[in-house]
């Protein structure tokens, strides 16, 4: 390899693992279409009060299209997990405008939850379990080793949950404003506005972070190579007691690590 083929692996490994990065960002967060999936029944709430004022159709026209996107991702056969979050976030803030006679209530549930994810980010970062790094280490196969063994890496899951927590925090600044001295139409249309944008920065941030931090150490290839490691060893040691045995002369005999007796008749 000369001296300037050098720079072209370090730059394609270092396109591959910010590929890599990004992918499982994705993966973790239900991706463009997750991301559309959660916002899209909360859009048809809001238009539909918008126009009708009636907080029973735009509550259960809601939900309706939340289990629809559940039940094509059932057809597909496709991962269920940000599909069954975007329902129940749905149908408690419907159970919540409903019961209230209160369209703003459709949002409260939400908001309180964003709230509460942002200081859980911002209490795990200051705590040294930044809660990014327990999202996806799994994601990455690497767990908590970032704690230990790869200090870079828990840096990088610090600075994204702080990226988390303030952009999070600062969403619900606006919000609960909103929610407290203005109506149901505005709140529900800037939370729409404020729904993909802080997600999408949040997302950015973290693989910025990441992309420059050291790779994760794969933990399941590791458990991997030691198991395959103690099953050459326990094949060696019983393939050596095999080779042991053999037989000497008509009556045959065994050696087991002392010196075999001589079967040959007395002189």
């Amino acid at each position: 390899m000369t001296s300037l083929d050098k720079p072209n692996d370090q730059q394609r490994e270092g396109a591959d693992a910010r590929s890599a990065t990004e992918a499982a960002l994705f993966e973790a967060f239900g991706g463009v279409r997750g991301m559309v999936e959660t916002t899209l029944p909360g859009l048809v709430f809001v238009a539909l009060y918008t126009v009708k004022r009636d907080i029973h159709l735009a509550a259960i026209a809601a939900l309706s299209l939340s289990v629809l996107l559940v039940a094509v991702r059932l057809l597909r056969k496709d991962t269920l997990k940000h599909a069954f979050s975007g329902v129940f976030g749905v149908a408690v803030g419907a159970v919540f405008a409903m019961m209230s006679g209160d369209a703003k209530n459709f949002h409260l549930p939400g908001m309180i939850y964003t709230f509460g994810l942002s200081l859980g980010y911002i209490v795990s970062a200051i705590a040294g379990y930044p809660l990014i790094g327990l999202i996806l280490g799994p994601v990455f196969k690497e767990n908590l080793s970032w704690r230990t063994r790869n200090p870079g890496r828990k840096v990088a899951y610090i600075k994204a949950s702080w990226a988390w927590g303030l952009i999070l925090l600062a969403k619900s600044a606006v919000l609960f404003p909103l929610y407290w001295w203005g109506d149901a139409t505005q709140l529900g249309w800037v939370r729409m506005a404020l729904g993909i944008p802080p997600m999408l920065l949040s997302v950015y941030l973290t693989w910025i972070f990441l992309s420059k931090a050291p790779p994760p150490i794969d933990v399941f290839a590791e458990m991997e190579a030691e198991e395959a490691a103690e099953r050459a060893a326990k094949a060696q040691g019983s393939g050596g007691a095999v080779v042991g045995a053999h037989t000497d002369g008509p009556l045959g005999g065994i050696v087991t690590g002392e010196r075999s007796h001589d079967s040959s008749p007395p002189r």
